[in-house]
């Protein structure tokens, strides 16, 4: 039986706004500033809920 691949859990722009209680536009401008990271897979950006979770955990300290 083969194993399947698993990948971490990618949020969307628009999940990620959400999750953070921000507007998307804030996103794209954190994005643009580079004060955040996320990956750019085609023309969408996806972004790691690990990797913000440690972001934010980071920015608390």
């Amino acid at each position: 039986m083969k194993k399947k691949k698993t990948y971490p859990s990618l949020l969307t722009v628009e999940e990620l706004a959400e999750y953070l209680g921000l507007r998307k536009q804030t996103i794209y401008n954190w994005l643009h500033t580079k004060k955040l990271k996320g990956l750019k897979i085609g023309k969408v950006w996806r972004f790691e809920k690990k990797v913000i979770d440690e972001w934010l955990e980071a920015m608390r300290k």
